[in-house]
Order: structure tokens, then C-alpha cells, then sequence
């Protein structure tokens, strides 16, 4: 399902036991604990984001996040890449997204339609599955939850003067229709657009708020509603409007979250109908093959902007990637990844733990190198 995959799994487990009712509870009391702890951490971001010792400590989550990212790419490759067509499918994302900026959702389409048409099926298949609900039901749910996702942004741009959350709400809606893969694949398809296209935030900026979402409760998707937060904080110019972003956060939150039950409610009579179709598994394989692509894109992009200080983007023909100066490589930055990389990946280190060891290095060598 497009969409952050956690909160969907939760909403699933809830529907199996208690049907809407349990996947509403289920859903909800997964996401707004963090959904808060996260709003909270924005405003003291923003408030405080530019003293030195909060900047000097973030340099260290920034370095700890790039391995983070990395090990998600690792475990993702792990579990998708089960044979030769499909490392070729994440060989041909990553390029696709690298060398010649395709389109994310481009992307995805073409290999949920090579998977559906070209990936050969395996001889145990199980047979057809008989599906237990009727079509007015699935279309009732769908024409509920629709209006649910879809009415509060017509109100919000008929009704409020303030462009930024029509913006917002419009964005992060295409997010969750789009970005197939999980967390790691709607920040391939957010991070780069917010970034360069919206410039709501900074790629250091960026890392800064999935270190926050990686320390919190609930999914990793919530950095959403911190770019969302800074999106409305800073759309008035000069100061900011710590009411406004809030706001913003919210609209985030709804048109990422509220699709999630459209998804799962419309889709979870369906469930073993769609594992006994070889086809359709097929297509869904292949797009989880693209992810690993389309999360070492982000790694990589990511890796380039935080451990160089100068990168500029090249264009040969229809190709344009970046490239950067080797000569500007921050190497505080550097060996606080190779430490980050140590724990994690050598001695499997929770995510927490690494990123306050990081956090702490990051502000103690400069400190100690500014005393001695």
C-alpha cells in the first residue's frame, strides 16, 4: 500500500480483531502519542534551533541518521532482492532517479507493470482466494473515507487566506497516494521536493528532523509533520508563527494518516484474494525491488549534501546528477559517521543510543578542540 506501512500494519491487526472500530483505535493510539512528542520537538526547534550547542549537537544526529538511512537500505535489499531481475529492478531505479530525475511515481509504475507482465510465477502458488465482502460495501467505505481525506482541505481553500496549508495539505496528499515502499520511500519521494522545489527546509535541516522522528515514539513517517510544522513557521517571511505551523502540522498529519484507513478498511476483505493472484504479487514484488533504488537515491543524496559542504549538480545531455567538491568533505562530520556506522551496522547498537553517543560527539569535539 502506499502510504507509511507501520500505521497501516497497526490499523490491519486492529480490523482483524474488532473490525473498523479496532482498526480506528489501533491506528489512532499508534500515531498520536508521537504525533505530539514530535510537535513539541518542532516548536523547540524552531525556537532554539540556532544556538550553537544545539547546532553543534545535531551535526552528530545528522551523521548518525545517514547510517540509519543505510541500514534501512540494507535490511529493505535484504528482504526484497530475491533474485537477479530484481537487483536489475533496483539498479534501474536507482539510475532512473540519479542520472535522469524520472519521476518517483513514474518509477513505481513501471516496475509494478514490468513485475505484473514480466516476472515469471512460481509453479506452488496457492490457488484462488473467494473475496467475502460485497462491492457496495468496498465502494460505501471508499466514498466515506474519500470525503474524510478530501473535505477538510476544500474547506481549508475556501475558507482560510493562508495559501501555505492549501500547499501542505495538497502535497502530502499526493505523498500518500504515491510513495509504494514505506517510510523510507515517501522521504526518497519528500525529502528532494521539499528541499529543492518547495525549499520549506534545508537538507541538513531535513536529517535534523528524522533524527527527532528516529527518537520518539510512534513511526518514522512523523517527520512529515515536522517538515509540515516548518513549512507553515516560516511561510510568512521574516519571524515566525509558531500557531501557523501548527497547523500546518496538522493538515499533515490528517492527509497522511486518513488515507491510511482508506487503504486498509477497502482493502483488508481483499487480502487474501490479492496473495492468491501470482500476477498481481508479481507487481507488488517488483515495486519493493525499485525501493531499495529509489532509498539508496536518498542515501546517497543525503550522504553528498551532509558530508560535503559544496555540491553542485552536473548536466550532460538528459543526464544531470551531483557531484561534489572532495575538497570541502567535513571530516568531523566524516568520523562521526564511521562511528555512527561502528555501532549500528558492526555492533548493532540501538537507533537511540547511537544517535546520543553522536549527539554528544558532536558537540564535545568541537568544545574540547575550542578549550585545548
Amino acid at each position: 500500500l502506499p502510504g507509511p506501512e507501520a500505521m497501516q500494519l497497526a490499523t490491519y491487526v486492529g480490523w482483524r480483531l474488532h473490525g473498523v472500530l479496532g482498526g480506528l483505535i489501533a491506528g489512532l493510539l499508534f500515531v498520536l502519542p508521537g504525533a505530539v512528542v514530535v510537535l513539541t520537538l518542532a516548536i523547540l526547534y524552531a525556537i532554539f534551533g540556532d544556538l550553537p550547542i544545539l547546532q553543534m549537537v545535531c551535526l552528530g544526529v545528522k551523521a548518525a541518521v545517514l547510517v540509519i538511512v543505510l541500514e534501512a537500505l540494507l535490511k529493505v535489499a535484504k528482504r526484497s532482492l530475491l533474485s537477479s531481475l530484481h537487483w536489475g529492478l533496483a539498479a534501474s531505479a536507482f539510475v532512473a532517479l540519479f542520472f535522469f530525475s524520472i519521476p518517483f511515481p513514474l518509477v513505481v509504475l513501471t516496475a509494478g507493470l514490468f513485475g505484473l507482465f514480466f516476472l515469471p510465477s512460481d509453479p506452488a502458488d496457492p490457488q484462488d482466494s473467494h473475496v467475502h465482502v460485497s462491492p457496495w460495501h468496498s465502494v460505501k467505505t471508499v466514498l466515506i473515507w474519500g470525503s474524510l481525506w478530501a473535505l477538510p482541505l476544500l474547506a481549508i481553500h475556501l475558507l482560510s487566506d493562508q495559501q501555505i496549508l492549501v500547499e501542505v495539505g495538497v502535497f502530502f496528499s499526493k505523498l500518500a497516494v504515491v510513495t509504494f515502499g514505506g517510510a523510507y520511500a515517501v522521504l526518497s519521494y519528500m525529502a528532494q521536493d521539499v528541499v529543492q522545489q518547495k525549499e520549506w527546509l534545508t537538507a541538513p535541516e531535513m536529517l535534523d528532523g528524522l533524527g527527532l522522528a528516529e527518537t520518539t515514539p510512534g513511526p518514522l513517517i512523523l517527520v512529515t509533520e515536522f517538515v509540515g510544522f516548518l513549512a507553515g513557521v516560516r511561510s510568512e517571511g521574516e519571524g515566525f508563527n509558531i500557531g501557523l505551523g501548527a497547523l500546518a502540522a496538522l493538515v499533515t498529519l490528517w492527509v497522511t494518516f486518513v488515507p491510511c484507513f482508506l487503504w486498509v478498511f477497502t482493502g483488508a476483505p481483499y487480502i487474501e484474494w490479492i496473495a492468491s493472484k501470482a500476477r498481481l504479487r508479481n507487481a507488488l514484488l517488483a515495486i519493493s525491488a525499485a525501493v531499495v533504488g529509489v532509498i539508496l537515491n536518498l542515501s546517497l543524496w543525503f550522504g553528498l549534501h551532509v558530508l560535503f559542504r559544496d555540491v553542485v549538480k552536473w548536466e550532460f545531455g538528459v543526464m544531470d546528477f551531483w557531484l561534489p567538491n572532495v575538497m570541502t568533505l567535513d571530516l568531523l562530520i566524516a568520523f562521526m559517521t564511521l562511528v555512527a556506522a561502528y555501532l549500528l551496522l558492526r555492533r548493532h547498537q540501538s537507533v537511540v543510543l547511537t544517535l546520543l553517543i553522536c549527539g554528544f560527539l558532536g558537540w564535545a569535539i568541537p568544545y574540547m578542540s575550542s578549550v585545548f
